[in-house]
């Protein structure tokens, strides 16, 4: 992405403008963040293994009927999606008691819920991305009823298809978080979206066997073997890439 400009720098990835006006590129950091980016460290490779695991995941979603911005890996860094206006809410299902609602609730981990449960947080980091209701939703109108209702749907059904997925290469679904975005056409009509990324960073996954953590939960709490945990994931998904090319790739970076 040499001279190109920079749209959004985020803490796992950076946003470029695309080759054309309704597309951006999606560049795959090595940054690993904890605590809304208060615990920080750089885990050489983890970009490149995330870019591979989220296109694998979003290729078989868009084959779902569900639409998401993904249009085509670039390399091993990079992916060529459309330009989407990012709702602000952060949609979190889970199936398994983890993180923070065990806190929250005095809850135990691991324990199962009887069905899945969809939560929703305002994605703003300087608040600590706080929970919210499908009320405040509407009221502050960062999402229609009908948008809600959309997404809700497609959260489920994401759910259902990832859970069968991991499951038959020995994962748990514990939760995941996804994001949405309005993608616009000409006549000003919009579309929802599946945006962001799939992937180890956004979905707690623990192995069937040993209930052993294989997401980001290894840099949270400590625990090491982040790298290696996110190459078993691709491995068991048979997309592990080759170890030379885990090194950084540099990119000219035009503010």
């Amino acid at each position: 992405m040499a001279n190109k400009k920079i749209l959004y720098d985020g803490k796992a990835k950076t946003i470029f403008e695309g080759p054309t006006p309704d597309t951006v590129v999606q560049y795959f950091k090595d940054d690993a963040t904890a605590n809304n980016a208060e615990k920080h460290s750089i885990i050489n490779g983890k970009g490149v293994l995330n870019n591979a695991i989220s296109d694998f995941l979003m290729k078989k979603i868009n084959e779902l009927g569900i639409p998401t911005h993904y249009i085509k890996k670039i390399n091993m860094r990079e992916q060529l999606v459309r330009k989407v206006e990012i709702i602000p809410v952060e949609f979190v299902v889970r199936n398994i008691a983890a993180g923070s609602i065990v806190k929250r609730l005095g809850l135990k981990e691991g324990t199962t819920f009887l069905r899945p449960l969809v939560e929703h947080y305002l994605k703003k980091d300087e608040l600590g991305d706080p929970f919210i209701n499908e009320d405040h939703i509407i009221n502050f109108e960062w999402g229609s009823r009908d948008e809600l209702d959309e997404m809700h749907e497609y959260g489920l059904r994401i759910n259902d298809f990832l859970r069968g997925l991991f499951l038959g290469i020995g994962l748990k679904l514990v939760d995941f978080k996804i994001e949405f975005g309005r993608f616009y056409s000409e006549d000003g009509s919009s579309i929802l979206l599946l945006a962001d990324e799939i992937s180890p960073d956004n979905c707690r996954l623990w192995d069937t066997n040993t209930n052993n953590k294989m997401d980001k939960d290894l840099f949270r709490q400590d625990i090491g073997g982040l790298k290696e945990a996110y190459q078993e994931v691709a491995n068991r998904l048979g997309i592990l890439p080759e170890k030379k090319t885990y090194a950084s790739t540099k990119t000219e970076i035009v503010k």
